[in-house]
């Protein structure tokens, strides 16, 4: 979609998603929308599918801001049963069973791409919803504790170069590698 700086609408597209699923809302890019046809707008619990590309995930999408859309590489699935979580839905897409389906019935040669008619065949566990959340629940904790693991590496590393840094500062002979 063209970007248009004061458009009317907010576009996301693949580069505003994160490995974790998370959407970066401020970095949207703004587009101008006709207005032949009113917009399929986003709302809360609405999942977009990355139906293109060899990493084919779906993500629930909370706290979407007004006016936005989806580039036309998603798929968007609402769930239409009280039965169905979206958060567990994503949840089951994104989990290796699924994907080994995905991947076995991926077609194209440059690109790789998943038919509507493919995703809506997949196989879906439903489980009750009291299971739904609990597996919602868990997930978001594995979530959390990969963030963690991931910051504690960081600072681990920042320190590491603090103590490198020190060493070449503080030591009055420094020699090159012989």
């Amino acid at each position: 979609m063209p970007t248009a700086e004061h458009g009317n609408a907010t576009v996301i597209q693949m580069r505003d998603i994160s490995p974790e699923g998370d959407i970066v809302w401020a970095s949207l890019t703004r587009t101008q929308l006709s207005t032949q046809r009113p917009p399929d707008w986003l709302g809360d619990g609405d999942v977009l599918f990355a139906a293109r590309g060899a990493r084919n995930y779906a993500v629930c999408l909370s706290q979407v801001p007004a006016a936005t859309v989806c580039a036309q590489y998603f798929f968007v699935l609402r769930c239409k049963t009280d039965r169905l979580l979206p958060e567990y839905l994503a949840w089951h897409i994104n989990r290796r069973p699924s994907q080994h389906y995905l991947r076995n019935n991926a077609e194209g040669t440059d690109q790789l791409s998943i038919r509507r008619a493919v995703l809506e065949d997949m196989p879906i566990a439903m489980p009750d919803l009291a299971q739904q959340r609990r597996l919602v629940a868990l997930a978001e904790a594995a979530v959390q504790e990969r963030r963690q693991l991931d910051a504690l590496a960081q600072n681990r590393e920042r320190l590491l170069d603090a103590l490198a840094q020190q060493l070449l500062s503080s030591s009055a002979s420094t020699h090159a590698i012989p």
